[in-house]
């Protein structure tokens, strides 16, 4: 519910289903569901009004961890997780745009998925003055991390949306083999800098997942 609430699936003001009902689609128990309810209420995320329902609140919604993810399973939605692959610091690659201060960078590989569905592979380049990555403590939003972990956050992004061939480093349970022509973003990231701190790519299976950008 926050991915969906941060990414507009769930509009201010909007009621949900009644709690017996929402419950019954999730597989949970209304004792479980009650307890989520309240924690989103406690996000202010959401508002419930005894005798009449819950209603979506997006008072809290910009600080979601989720905000900036736009792909969404085919049938809409599902919550992102990540498995890394690799995490590494290096010199940055003269294939790279330029991006950050520093010649060096920590590069991350990782494989996303939503709802349990692997539906990409992506390569983040974090630029070397922002920090240094351990992969002991990185969770599913590497913004996150950033904010926790390296004290800074980021404000926006910028993305290119394409197509190109899965790299050759995908690993083989990735449901497109490398060379396979896929969906392809391109991210820039800023923080309260002039240059982008984060330089991403991710190459998504289009049969799996789409991109979706909302106005609001």
């Amino acid at each position: 519910m926050i991915r969906d609430i941060a990414a507009g699936r769930l509009i201010d003001g909007e009621r949900l289903p009644p709690e017996r009902d929402m419950a019954e689609e999730l597989g949970i128990s209304i004792g479980t569901l009650r307890k989520a309810l309240a924690d989103l209420t406690e996000k202010g995320l959401l508002e419930r009004i005894q005798g009449s329902g819950n209603y979506i609140r997006q008072g809290g919604a910009h600080e979601s961890v989720y905000a900036m993810f736009r792909l969404e399973l085919l049938t809409g939605g599902g919550l992102p997780r990540a498995d890394v692959l690799n995490v590494e610091r290096m010199a940055k690659p003269d294939v790279l745009p330029a991006f950050g201060t520093s010649a060096e960078g920590t590069r991350i590989r990782r494989l996303r998925y939503l709802n349990d569905v692997m539906i990409a592979v992506e390569e983040i380049w974090l630029d070397g003055d922002s920090g240094f990555v351990r992969r002991d403590q990185l969770s599913d939003s590497l913004y996150r991390y950033y904010q926790k972990q390296l004290g800074f956050w980021i404000v926006r992004a910028e993305d290119r949306v394409t197509i190109k061939e899965v790299p050759a480093w995908a690993p083989e349970v990735f449901s497109k083999a490398p060379g396979t022509v896929t969906g392809y973003i391109e991210r820039f990231s800023w923080a309260d800098r002039p240059k982008p701190v984060e330089y991403s790519r991710t190459w998504f299976d289009t049969d799996r997942a789409h991109y979706v950008q909302r106005l609001k």
